[in-house]
């Protein structure tokens, strides 16, 4: 049964794994992880048959993966747009089973192109199972918040990521598995016909969810289309920024997914098995930096974990070219000989963590995404996210190919990425400071003051509200930022704001100064009528310990507002790490509207 976003809020978020046994996650979570695992199957089938054994004067080896892949890539370019305008004008449980026909069709005739064989129809087969995919992209993020609570995105997301790079992995072994078998065509084409009945079997089960805009007039031009979606995307900065970030961790990681069976045979001197245990590294590492975020986030909508995925991106892949310096070449070497070279141990462990770092970086941002964008937009939104994905691996692969073809080796184009992505990471932090702010609340609150806080739910989603806190000390402003994914706005004693480090800190998450005088904070008129715009403006406003000036502010916006209480209840030792800096501030937060008799009363 859909449950509606205003009931979500109200409910206990349940734990990731705990989702997969409930029918709102379980089945559109297997819908999308069959669907991701068919489209690599039969890819990397196609590109085996094709470079070992159909070999043709019309297609050399060297190329069949660029031509597959862009193939594949070609309809995220065309109809993102589109798919973006169907998902939102359509129930989309439906369009999952519509989709998911589809898939059985497009199987279909890829099986009657193995058998035949009939190479035309292969090729308009991967190009049809890209369409498959753009269909299906932006129903699956959309999906999302109409089901779970904005506690559970993180989650969600988490295990979406991971569900799609394990379902990555395990399409790719599987297609290089069976079409090197002796019935290699016949294995595939029932592996991808099973593969999609259990797709449509589980979308059969999907809830429903229903469209946000039934009366959607669908535009068919792609191009005017796209270029109006990417319009919608931008007026919303901090929902671009985010599709920019997460476009920029694909072409991140496209650079290293296409060059891993070259690297593995000239560069690490292994063979096709070392190759498959390349991506196997690099699929466990994002799936469990995804998982990693929700016990990291609490919850939480986490933006300051992307700075830690940069720092990680850049540092292990840098790692990466220093670990293959001391490698030389020699004779091809299966697994257990790979296994057995001196420094293979720190290959892996750079490339694991360079994969967690890049699930820590892209996670919060879908999240951030589906959290700030509007529901009757929310699917076109995702499109143009798919959209920028596609042109981001165009361009890795372009400054891919430009690098070796200047006569780059592959761990000076790894090292190349890795110190553009620390460029590209700086340039946004300076850019956008809310990352590292969140970063150091992040630190604040799980450091050198751990922050419990019961009821942190009940803080709204949207619209003004007035938080009255006790004196929390200089760092309580960032702790208050630990609440939720909004920023709370602060009125503060103005001496903190020219202090060095704390000041920038606070200036940036936006604090504004007053006088204080025997520990009360002076409301004067210019402040008071800034505090007042913030809210008229829909802003969270904190003020802390000073009652008079709560009030003051509770009074001139009477009925305007919810107002909120934080009421200290324990500070003790953290007895956990046993560290005196690791304080626990305990507290609870209590809705209270401006009617309510005690608002206004004393701690």
């Amino acid at each position: 049964m859909f449950v509606r976003p205003q009931e979500l809020v109200r409910l206990a978020p349940v734990r990731q794994f705990a989702m997969l046994g409930q029918r709102r996650f379980g089945p559109f979570f297997w819908t999308q992880f069959t669907g991701a695992a068919n489209d690599n199957l039969f890819k990397f089938a196609l590109t085996v048959l094709l470079t070992y054994r159909l070999q043709l004067d019309w297609l050399p080896p060297a190329m069949v993966g660029l031509v597959i892949g862009a193939l594949f890539i070609l309809p995220f370019v065309l109809f993102s747009a589109t798919s973006g305008q169907l998902a939102d004008k359509y129930e989309k449980a439906a369009l999952m089973r519509r989709v998911k026909d589809l898939e059985l069709l497009i199987m279909a005739l890829a099986a009657w192109g193995l058998l035949a064989p009939q190479l035309p129809l292969l090729l308009a087969c991967i190009f049809l199972m890209g369409l498959h995919s753009t269909l299906f992209g932006p129903v699956k993020f959309a999906y999302l918040p109409q089901h779970l609570s904005p506690q559970e995105l993180t989650g969600g997301n988490g295990m979406v990521e991971m569900g799609t790079f394990v379902a990555i992995l395990l399409g790719n072994l599987a297609g290089g598995l069976l079409i090197d078998g002796p019935q290699g065509p016949l294995a595939v084409a029932g592996a991808c016909l099973g593969v999609a009945a259990l797709g449509r079997w589980s979308a059969q089960r999907v809830p429903p969810s229903p469209a946000p805009e039934p009366g959607l007039r669908i535009r068919w031009n792609p191009l005017t289309e796209t270029w109006r979606n990417l319009q919608q995307a931008r007026s919303d900065k901090v929902v671009f920024r985010s599709l920019l970030g997460i476009s920029w961790m694909w072409f991140y990681g496209a650079v290293f997914l296409s060059q891993f069976p070259a690297f593995a045979k000239t560069v690490l001197g292994g063979d096709a098995g070392v190759a498959s245990l390349l991506l196997v590294v690099f699929s466990v590492g994002v799936g469990l930096g995804a998982l990693l975020c929700e016990r990291l986030s609490r919850h939480q909508v986490e933006i300051g974990l992307v700075p830690l995925g940069a720092v990680g991106m850049s540092a292990f892949g840098i790692d990466l070219y220093l670990a293959t310096r001391g490698l030389s070449p020699g004779p091809l070497q299966d697994l257990a000989g790979f296994l057995a070279r001196p420094g293979s141990g720190r290959v892996l462990a750079d490339l694991a963590l360079l994969a967690a770092a890049a699930g820590l970086y892209s996670v919060p941002m879908y999240a951030l995404i589906q959290l700030r964008s509007p529901p009757s937009h929310r699917a076109r939104i995702i499109a143009a996210n798919n959209i920028l994905n596609a042109l981001f691996m165009i361009a890795s692969s372009l400054l891919g190919g430009a690098l070796l073809a200047a006569g780059a080796s592959l761990p000076e184009v790894f090292l190349a990425t890795a110190l553009l992505n620390a460029l590209v990471a700086g340039a946004v932090f300076v850019w956008v400071p809310d990352y590292l702010l969140r970063l150091a609340v992040l630190g604040a609150a799980r450091g050198l003051q751990r922050l419990q806080v019961d009821g942190a739910e009940q803080l709204p989603a949207t619209g003004p509200a007035l938080l009255r806190a006790p004196a929390l000390g200089p760092l309580g402003p960032l702790l208050l930022q630990a609440l939720g994914p909004r920023p709370v706005r602060c009125l503060v004693d103005a001496r903190w704001l020219a202090r060095p480090l704390l000041g920038r800190l606070l200036r940036q998450a936006g604090a504004l100064g007053g006088t204080v005088v025997e520990g009360r904070l002076q409301l004067d008129d210019a402040l008071q009528a800034r505090a007042a715009r913030l809210l008229a403006e829909g802003e969270l406003l904190a003020v802390f310990g000073a009652d008079e000036a709560a009030d003051t502010l509770q009074r001139a916006h009477q009925g305007a507002l919810t107002s909120m209480r934080l009421l200290r209840e324990t500070r003790t030792t953290d007895r956990a790490t046993g560290l005196r800096l690791g304080a626990v501030l305990r507290l609870r937060l209590e809705i209270r509207t401006s009617s309510d008799p005690r608002v206004g009363l004393a701690d």
